[in-house]
């Protein structure tokens, strides 16, 4: 007979570093943001194969949730950043492959970046950068997490005076610049903590199951 499920861990990334945390914990099952296949099917050898491998060796379960833990407009990456700022009037923004992944709102009162920051982050993190092009008192906002650079544009055409993400690039420099828009870059790492802690939090309250959060940041 099957033991019963005690404690889950929950991490951003699958990888050989969350299982081995997630053993160490003695947790039998693992949430993560980015899970192990991406399209295409791969071979289990080399570094997959290890890490399937050490799961069924060590009897760890294994769930990813990808791009609806970033869109779920309750528990999502986006829209608990949504939340953390208080934003008012909030509509879902960005779309990507024919949904609208993301959130925008309006920010009860004014606020700097750095006001910003400190809300999500409590200080500037080693991966958060900013453009500061837009307005220095910020009144709306729009947020896709994760690696979305190339989304600014909507946000461009949407009027809002920041646009917050995790990857930043550098052929969004000079639109951004000539558009007036603020863009927080702050790190594809960080800004999916926020919905894999959020269900972590909901295992923990509806199902009385053990939970923990592993931190394990790549600096990006």
């Amino acid at each position: 007979m099957d033991a019963a499920l005690g404690k889950m861990a929950f991490a951003v990334d699958a990888c050989l570093d969350s299982f081995q945390r997630a053993k160490q914990e003695g947790a039998q099952t693992l949430f993560v943001h980015h899970g192990l296949f991406w399209g295409s099917a791969l071979r289990l050898i080399g570094v997959p194969g290890a890490r399937v491998r050490f799961l069924m060796k060590n009897d760890i379960a294994l769930y990813a949730c990808h791009l609806p833990l970033d869109r779920h407009s309750i528990l999502g990456n986006n829209a608990q950043i949504a939340g953390r700022l208080g934003l008012k009037d909030i509509k879902p923004f960005g779309r990507y492959r024919n949904f609208k992944i993301g959130f925008k709102g309006l920010l009860p009162g004014p606020l700097s970046l750095e006001e910003i920051v400190q809300r999500l982050f409590g200080a500037w993190e080693g991966s958060v950068n900013a453009l500061r092009f837009g307005p220095p008192e910020i009144c709306s906002v729009a947020v896709i997490s994760g690696g979305a650079p190339y989304e600014v544009s909507q946000a461009i055409s949407e009027g809002m005076d920041l646009y917050i993400t995790g990857d930043a690039s550098h052929s969004i420099y000079h639109q951004c610049r000539e558009a007036k828009i603020n863009v927080l870059f702050a790190g594809h790492y960080l800004t999916e903590t926020f919905g894999v802690k959020a269900m972590a939090e909901l295992v923990t309250r509806e199902l009385s199951i053990e939970s923990i959060f592993l931190d394990i940041p790549t600096g990006y």
